[in-house]
């Protein structure tokens, strides 16, 4: 152990409890009452048993399993590797105002974004290629607006809203929903790596904890508790993206959604956060006006791309913004179906149409090329 790098004393206490895994509401309680972490591993068990009941007590007085204390300690030694407590001043303090606040952080990478103003950017895996592409420059305005862009590493948006994040100044935070050892998805292995080396990734999950299900609705009330306000991209019915919406709406977190076509299943998720009051934005200076920030003109985070991409071609104008399939286009266009899949295949081709389940398609508009970074599995 290098002992440079070892915890001060209490952070090694708040450590030692989260170990223990005491519930949040009983955990609060005890704390009250001991003052604080390394004050309630002092206290007897006959005075916890009265507080928090006869099992806690004896956890408590056991104390947390040694081989993962040890390998907890082993895994800080890396000096890009950080437990942060409630009682270090790094730690976020939106998250010190939950009702589930986590006993400690296990952070990998610059924890001074910890502090940052943060805003969340959240959408569906199985995201369009607009809907990639909207993630991308909103989090890229946004954080060259000075914000930390927090997501949840997932393919799909929420990795496109961490490129975003990190391709200017503000950079990206990820909550994870497992251990800060475990990369999840694998797929996003250069991405995580990239994180931690510019921007952080954060858990509250012990090392070793594996992705169970269970974890990323918890995961969620984080990536809304650390923003000032939440954008959802692109969303279905049912979805973890319209939960963490909800747990920002009760966090007192604004809420916002970029909506799409009628037609299109990833955007009825937004379509009804609208409807229930969210409010609908078209640009990153309509997300910076709404939290009050001076904003400049943003030229590449326009929703549509009406103005980036003119439509002439009559095959795109066809098209629209919405889907349509080879049929629906060749009853509007009049062409012939081999004339029109070698039009659409060209158009592809050039990266302005993407095909899409189900044999449809979707005009994609145009993005400006970021210099120096390569692309990233999803």
């Amino acid at each position: 152990m290098d002992w440079n790098r070892c915890p001060s004393k209490e952070t090694l206490a708040w450590l030692r409890v989260s170990l223990i895994h005491v519930q949040p509401r009983v955990l609060r309680a005890l704390l009250d009452y001991a003052g604080s972490a390394a004050a309630l591993l002092e206290l007897r068990a006959d005075d916890i048993a009265p507080i928090a009941g006869e099992g806690v007590a004896l956890a408590l007085s056991r104390g947390p399993d040694a081989a993962r204390l040890d390998a907890t300690l082993r895994w800080l030694e890396d000096a890009n590797h950080h437990v942060v407590c409630p009682a270090d001043p790094r730690y976020p303090a939106a998250l010190l105002q939950l009702g589930d606040t986590p006993p400690v952080l296990y952070a990998c990478g610059r924890t001074e974004l910890l502090g940052a103003p943060a805003f969340a950017i959240v959408g569906s895996r199985n995201a369009t290629a607009q809907g990639l592409r909207d993630a991308e420059s909103f989090a890229k305005a946004l954080s060259k607006a000075g914000f930390a862009i927090v997501s949840g590493l997932a393919i799909g948006i929420d990795a496109a809203a961490h490129r975003g994040g990190l391709a200017e100044a503000g950079s990206s935070i990820a909550i994870l929903g497992n251990g800060p050892d475990i990369v999840y998805p694998p797929a996003n292995a250069a991405l995580a790596s990239a994180l931690e080396g510019s921007g952080c990734l954060l858990s509250e999950f012990a090392l070793g904890t594996p992705p169970l299900a269970g974890n990323f609705p918890r995961r969620n009330r984080l990536i809304s508790g650390m923003a000032k306000g939440v954008l959802v991209v692109e969303a279905g019915i049912p979805s973890g993206s319209l939960s963490t919406a909800r747990l920002a709406g009760e966090q007192g977190r604004e809420v916002f959604a970029i909506p799409g076509s009628i037609h299109s299943p990833v955007s009825k998720g937004c379509h009804r956060l609208i409807q229930h009051g969210a409010k609908l934005v078209q640009t990153a200076e309509d997300v910076l006006e709404e939290l009050g920030c001076a904003v400049a003109k943003q030229e590449d985070a326009s929703i549509a791309g009406e103005a980036s991409t003119p439509v002439c071609d009559p095959v795109l104008e066809a098209l629209g913004f919405a889907c349509a399939t080879l049929g629906q286009l060749a009853s509007r266009t009049g062409l012939d179906a081999a004339s029109l899949a070698a039009r659409m295949s060209m158009l592809e081709l050039q990266g302005r149409v993407v095909a899409l389940a189900g044999g449809s398609f979707q005009a994609v508009a145009s993005a400006p090329q970021r210099a120096g970074a390569p692309e990233t599995a999803l």
